[in-house]
């Protein structure tokens, strides 16, 4: 009988399948490991930094002394915010990227 492309006979081949089903499904669960582990830093104009993690949870805030005007604390208020987007938006790019090779592109 003849085999073209792991079929045989017309039929896929199960085992092989299967194989590479787990195969994949481990990596991407190493993926997934990886990038939780990873951390992302948004900043906003040197005086506000803020960590996050690959789980999207913030991690840390940095405020810089100069930044912490009683004035103005709407100001910090949005640095806070643009800083904390910033490093999500970092955080989600590239999970979106190396996930993106497991589903082929597919949203998921």
């Amino acid at each position: 009988m003849a085999r073209y492309g792991g079929y045989q006979g017309g039929m896929p081949n199960m085992n092989n399948l299967m194989k590479q089903y787990q195969k994949m499904q481990r990596k991407l669960e190493e993926t997934q490991e990886e990038l939780s582990k990873k951390e992302y830093v948004g900043e906003s104009g040197g005086a506000v930094k803020v960590t996050v993690s690959g789980e999207k949870k913030v991690l840390k805030v940095e405020i810089s002394p100069e930044a912490v005007d009683p004035e103005d604390v709407e100001t910090l208020e949005d640095m806070i915010l643009a800083s904390t987007n910033q490093a999500l938006e970092k955080a989600e790019e590239e999970s979106k990227n190396e996930l993106s090779k497991f589903t082929g592109g597919l949203g998921f």
